[in-house]
């Protein structure tokens, strides 16, 4: 069954509370304070059951200006509004900014409520009904119905509850196939219970047992139990409040405006890259890097407005801008937010966000706006290519991509297979997961990595080729080892580059070494065998040949070819030698569990520093295991 929440608007003292009571015979006022004033502060949440068999949740917010925070912490998830306008005062300020608020949030269904009608005259309420209608006009209500009500003798309750029932029926069906999402309101302790949390749940679906996390700060909690319209239950769905009882966390690590979500399914951002509006009755004008009240799901953040297609923005027009956020927030692309003046405390605008974790945007540029317009359009195919064409680089994973996206993994998967298809895109499964590249991206890597091994060649003609680090550090931006991996295997599909060991070259490239430099080959290996395990010393022998430099360069290609071992700085073996070494400690450790310094120096006919120096290197090599002053092969 469709899950429904009502939720109040209008200004104070206009009965919004004393309506919700008549329709439920709850009372939503919770405070001492709200008792004794006789006004609402905070929001208030109840339910009722409507004549159809719906159960549906009332959010009940506060009228007066500066509680406009807290109102705002309270309509987002909202199907149905009641605006609620006193028939003896008619539409006064805080009607207007409710009514603007919920406009720019995009909510669909209203209801106009005239209430206290019993206190006026019907002249007057014809009055009142007019300037009302004027006052809706072109906004998400101006068709809607106005029902007149006294809360106190119970006229037109019973006419407002089958209006109500009848307009559930249009409301849009929510998807629970989306990782659950809950901004929360309040947060309290229940003795016996521990920590639990409240919020209307604005996607998906939560079990109890879920493994959740809490955003921004990112901590995993335990859903302990559900409650929805204090009762508990297994499961809780888009559309309904919930209370949630957490373990493992105190109260005093949450507040209203966190989201509890999905483990991994959000990313805390400073930035937002949103499309806003200012309301036309705005008092101020938005200059590029004005300071502002940003309000977004049930939180209040202060951030400045990095205006990216002009220098100010006027009451009535709309923007692409930038959101540089004072403290860490979370968001989806197509949430919605509010934007009100930093002081004075008046909503001036809202918007929606394009890119809930951008980078940092430059000015008037052409393809920044092209971007985010495409976002804006909500084409799922477009939007991906155009995502992976900008952060390809950063090697996000599927589920990476869809948390930063905010596209369904159907939608996803159906999305990625097209773009394959189209050639448009590359994906390389790595282990369980996915990772997706734009095919500009794998030309751009395989340009550059062209460039840099040719210069390379160039530079180092005697080495095999650029050490695979090398490459993974200059031109694949640092990326995974085993992304890197299977990114350099594509491109030598592509034909133009080989892979071995350690090292990548150009395809077909071979070291060829002069009539002088074969001379100098031989004298190296020749050396380096004779002195067998006690080999020269590199820096003395190179400096006592008489072309030391060209001596060097052959030198380096021995290293890079595997000739000369380097077991230190100073110290090199030839491979015939380092392997003989190995053998006979393999040897030795077929009879005997363990070795030290002096029996290994006397096994290889060498010096003791030669004998530590290559026992540090099978160290290093895990091939044996320091225990205090001994070796014992490493099992």
């Amino acid at each position: 069954m469709q899950n429904i929440i009502i939720g109040t608007a209008g200004h104070i003292d206009h009965g919004k509370t004393t309506l919700i009571k008549a329709l439920t015979g709850k009372e939503t006022d919770r405070l001492k304070e709200e008792k004794e004033r006789g006004i609402s502060i905070d929001l208030g949440f109840t339910y009722f059951d409507l004549p159809s068999g719906r159960r549906a949740g009332i959010v009940d917010v506060p009228g007066h200006e500066k509680f406009i925070k807290n109102m705002l912490a309270g309509v987002g998830g909202i199907d149905i509004v009641l605006l609620v306008i006193a028939a003896d005062e008619g539409v006064m300020p805080q009607t207007q900014e409710h009514l603007n608020i919920l406009n720019l949030l995009e909510v669909k269904k209203g209801i106009i409520v005239l209430s206290k009608c019993d206190m006026v005259e019907e002249e007057w309420l014809q009055m009142v009904e007019e300037d009302v209608r004027e006052a809706v006009s072109n906004t998400f209500i101006e068709n809607a119905p106005i029902i007149r009500v006294s809360s106190i003798k119970n006229i037109g309750i019973q006419e407002l509850i089958e209006k109500i029932d009848k307009l559930t029926l249009q409301v849009e069906k929510k998807d629970n196939t989306k990782p659950f999402r809950l901004p929360i309101d309040r947060v309290f302790t229940i003795k016996g219970f521990g920590t639990v949390i409240t919020g209307t749940l604005i996607e998906g679906s939560i079990k109890e047992g879920d493994m959740a996390m809490l955003y921004p700060s990112e901590q995993e909690v335990k859903v302990r139990t559900l409650q929805v319209h204090d009762e508990n239950v297994k499961q809780a769905y888009a559309g309904q409040r919930v209370a949630v009882n957490l373990s493992n966390i105190k109260k005093e690590q949450i507040s209203r405006g966190d989201v509890l979500a999905c483990k991994n399914s959000l990313q805390p951002t400073m930035m937002l890259d949103c499309k806003i509006q200012l309301l036309k009755e705005s008092p101020f004008s938005i200059r590029n890097r004005e300071r502002v009240r940003i309000y977004i799901g049930t939180s209040e953040i202060l951030g400045r407005v990095v205006l990216l297609d002009r220098e100010e923005l006027l009451p009535g027009q709309e923007g692409y801008v930038q959101l540089r956020l004072e403290t860490n927030s979370v968001a989806k692309p197509m949430d919605h937010l509010i934007i009100r003046f930093y002081s004075p405390m008046v909503t001036i605008g809202g918007g929606v966000v394009l890119d809930a974790y951008p980078q940092k945007r430059k000015r008037f540029k052409d393809e920044v706006i092209q971007q985010l317009q495409l976002r804006e359009k909500g084409d799922t195919k477009k939007v991906l290519l155009q995502f992976l064409k900008e952060y390809s680089n950063q090697y996000l994973s599927l589920n990476e991509i869809q948390k930063r996206t905010g596209i369904s993994y159907q939608e996803l998967e159906k999305n990625y297979e097209n773009l394959q298809e189209e050639n448009r895109i590359i994906v390389l499964s790595i282990s369980d997961k996915k990772y997706l590249f734009h095919m500009n991206y794998i030309k751009d890597i395989d340009e550059k990595l062209q460039a840099y091994l040719n210069k390379f060649h160039q530079t180092y003609p005697l080495k095999k080729g650029a050490s695979k680090e090398e490459i993974r550090n200059k031109i694949l931006n640092a990326a995974p080892g085993k992304i890197a991996e299977q990114l350099l295997k594509f491109l030598e599909k592509k034909g133009k580059i080989s892979i071995h060991q350690e090292t990548i070259s150009l395809r077909g490239f071979t070291v060829e070494l002069s009539r002088e430099q074969k001379q100098i080959a031989n004298v190296i290996e020749k050396s380096f065998k004779q002195g067998k395990f006690n080999p020269p010393n590199k820096k003395v022998w190179l400096n006592n040949q008489e072309n030391s430099k060209e001596y060097e360069q052959v030198f380096e290609a021995f290293i890079d070819w595997g000739i000369l071992v380097k077991i230190t700085e100073e110290i090199y073996f030839h491979k015939d030698s380092y392997e003989l070494a190995k053998r006979k400690l393999q040897n030795y450790f077929q009879e005997h569990k363990e070795i030290d310094v002096a029996t290994f120096r006397d096994l290889l006919g060498t010096s003791r520093k030669y004998a530590i120096a290559l026992l540090e290197y099978f160290d290093q090599k895990k091939f044996t295991k320091r225990i205090r002053d001994i070796r014992v092969l490493n099992e």
